[in-house]
């Protein structure tokens, strides 16, 4: 939403000022958590009736890329935990009421990876597991974690059936010194354990619910936005980060290079190998920018028409948003290879977005191979590889 984008625009120098704040904490400081909330981008895609603006995916996409520019764990953070809304809007609402009944601005984590086991009991599972790399634990007071279900003595099922638990600050810990690493280091993406705990059939969710809209209309919501696949929509919220950061970089790099003088006291800019370097940069990524949001457009039409997306539609999307990201990191690693000695210093913006880009690109849904692979597969009508959602 343009007010959405407006807030943040005023917030930009803040956002940029907590960065390295952030960044030695080790997570979101607690101002640049409390501007996310402020600004309104986490509640987005979250249903009106919890105080949300249902807004379009690309108003969610492009606040989230603003943010980046400015801050790459803050665009991080509200990217994955701003994603949330979406897939919670579409559950039971008693668990909706739960999360957001006195507090719309209440966060929720999630490491999906199913390394929990959920073994039955009555009205529910009982869930214990460790995971990695839930991203904004430190500010947020439910997780939604992936696990796999097991028998009654505790084995997985055959074949594995994967879910998603949601359960609030309580019923799990947080792991403090698990988050030391070389980028994206205030986004605070620790390791959560659980153990033993209950979570109650209504707060269980399999992920195949949140691919064509069935979940949302069960419930009584209509809006187009909950009938895009959540093999899109997640990808989406990562590849939006991974953008903002990019768009970051090429900022700091004009910032870095207007004024810089070289050894032989030449304005820097008027280097040619250094403006071709910046514009086949700026073009680059402009373009995967423009490539993703227009195929999150085209597929949002399809739906609010009342059509649905064929495998073939959405295998195409994901293919354009892995090379999207591959286009961008390129993009940057070009112009840092172009900005001299004085990038790398701890003072340099620039080498901050250089590493929150490369870690951003260690997600998996930024790993190209498996979806080219995918794509290739589909096109000539081979079998399709498995563990790659769609």
């Amino acid at each position: 939403m343009t007010v959405v984008l407006e807030r943040i625009e005023k917030a930009a120098d803040r956002l940029a000022r907590f960065s390295d704040e952030s960044d030695q904490l080790g997570r979101l400081s607690d101002e640049t958590a409390q501007l996310l909330r402020d600004v309104g981008v986490i509640r987005l895609l979250q249903p009106a009736e919890f105080g949300g603006y249902e807004a379009h995916p690309n108003e969610f996409f492009e606040a989230v890329m603003q943010i980046g520019t400015h801050s790459g764990s803050a665009g991080w953070v509200a990217g994955v935990v701003g994603v949330h809304p979406w897939q919670l809007g579409q559950i039971d609402k008693r668990a909706q009421a739960e999360i957001w009944g006195t507090d719309p601005d209440t966060w929720v984590a999630s490491p999906y990876a199913p390394f929990g086991r959920a073994r039955p009991t009555a009205g529910g599972y009982t869930f214990s597991g460790q995971w990695p790399f839930s991203t904004g634990n430190d500010h947020a007071e439910w997780v939604i974690l992936g696990g796999m279900l097991t028998d009654a003595d505790g084995a997985v099922t055959s074949p594995p059936q994967v879910r998603h638990f949601i359960l609030p600050k309580g019923d799990y810990e947080t792991v403090a010194d698990s988050w030391e690493v070389m980028g994206l280091k205030g986004s605070g993406s620790k390791d959560v354990i659980v153990r033993d705990a209950f979570v109650p059939d209504y707060r269980v969710v399999d992920v195949a619910d949140f691919s064509d809209g069935t979940a949302a209309r069960a419930i009584g919501r209509d809006n187009p936005s909950y009938a895009l696949p959540f093999g899109i929509i997640f990808p989406g919220a990562i590849l939006a980060s991974t953008l903002g950061i990019a768009e970051g970089a090429l900022a700091a790099f004009v910032d870095y290079t207007r004024d810089r003088v070289s050894i032989f006291g030449e304005r820097v800019a008027s280097d040619p190998f250094q403006l071709v370097s910046f514009s086949a940069a700026a073009a680059d990524i402009q373009a995967s920018r423009a490539h993703f949001l227009s195929d999150i457009d085209q597929m949002y039409q399809v739906v609010a028409a009342g059509g649905s997306l064929s495998l073939e539609q959405r295998i195409s999307a994901r293919r354009n948003q892995v090379a999207a990201a591959a286009r961008a990191v390129h993009a940057v690693d070009s112009l840092f290879a172009h900005a001299g000695g004085g990038s790398i210093r701890l003072n340099n913006p620039l080498q901050r977005f250089w590493r929150d880009l490369h870690a951003a690109m260690n997600h998996l849904c930024n790993v190209a191979e498996p979806v080219h692979l995918t794509y290739g597969s589909s096109t000539f009508g081979l079998p399709l590889p498995p563990g790659v959602v769609f």
